[in-house]
């Protein structure tokens, strides 16, 4: 079985109820954490897992939204882990992923010097590795395997795809990408797709068009069914949405994803989560 909740399903735009893009996802004894948009660790806090627990960090891309808590997870999990030889925390990503985190700890260098300065136990900074992909088998540990592979989400590119395989269990993560054959094969037959979504017939009445221009690049709510559909997954988990489901909306929106695919279709509120098991997925409260 594969646990997944949606951590952040926002936006962009801040939200008082929802934080940014973030999923965690629990193979066996592995936990994920795919994207760390804004507020990524009170969420993971609420579920009782700390940063200092995760197994990796896998990024789908390196827009602000999607990273905008990177510095906080680094940080956080090397200051509340007191193992005496902490192993570096692997991150997983596109190509210029390195360069983010190399800047970002940069942009966190006073503060890392402070804490070396004032623990006697903290000696180095944190350590990562970074692991820069773009299609293939990147992961492979205690059963659990992940692949990726490129996704459509120009002009940010590259962008990239997760598929978490576990026991006969998969989840293929998205992240921001319009309908593409990639994603169509490396989502085909999985057990759940979790798929950002926006309702375009909200969006294009809006006079900004600035705000219109996301429509370009992203996925409506029916073209995520759609993907669903053709890639043939057990589950369609919805999240990212743009704009936000307002109470009493949530109806509507899967009204919208039924219209193309009609097998189990799950949205919600942060932290809602999904147990995925072989061909078969079960809502967890």
């Amino acid at each position: 079985m594969i646990e997944v909740t949606l951590l952040g399903t926002g936006s962009p735009i801040p939200d008082p109820n929802r934080a940014g893009p973030s999923t965690l996802v629990r193979a066996g004894d592995q936990t994920f954490l795919v994207d760390c948009g804004r507020g990524v660790l009170q969420r993971t806090a609420a579920l009782g897992v700390g940063a200092n627990s995760l197994t990796a960090l896998l990024l789908t891309h390196l827009h602000s939204d999607h990273i905008a808590d990177l510095g906080d997870v680094i940080i956080t999990r090397w200051v509340s882990n007191f193992a005496p030889d902490l192993a570096p925390l692997p991150i997983i990503g596109p190509p210029g992923t390195a360069e983010v985190v190399e800047n970002t700890l940069k942009a966190f260098g006073f503060d890392i010097g402070y804490r070396i300065a004032h623990h006697e136990d903290l000696t180095t900074p944190p350590p990562v590795t970074v692991q820069e992909v773009s299609d293939g088998v990147v992961w492979g540990r205690d059963g659990v395997q992940i692949r990726v592979a490129p996704t459509d989400h120009r002009p940010v590119t590259p962008t990239i795809g997760f598929r978490i395989e576990h026991d006969g269990a998969s989840v293929v993560l998205a992240g921001d990408s319009v309908p593409c054959t990639t994603l169509d094969d490396l989502a085909a037959g999985a057990g759940a797709l979790v798929h950002t979504a926006i309702r375009k017939d909200l969006i294009d009445p809006l006079p900004m068009q600035r705000i219109r221009d996301i429509c370009d690049y992203h996925s409506s709510v029916e073209q995520a069914a759609e993907t669903a559909a053709r890639a043939d997954v057990g589950i369609l988990i919805l999240t990212h949405y743009v704009p936000a489901i307002q109470p009493g909306q949530e109806e509507e929106w899967r009204a919208l994803a039924a219209s193309v695919f009609d097998r189990q279709i799950e949205l919600g509120d942060d932290l809602h989560r999904v147990e995925v098991h072989p061909g078969v997925g079960i809502r967890k409260d």
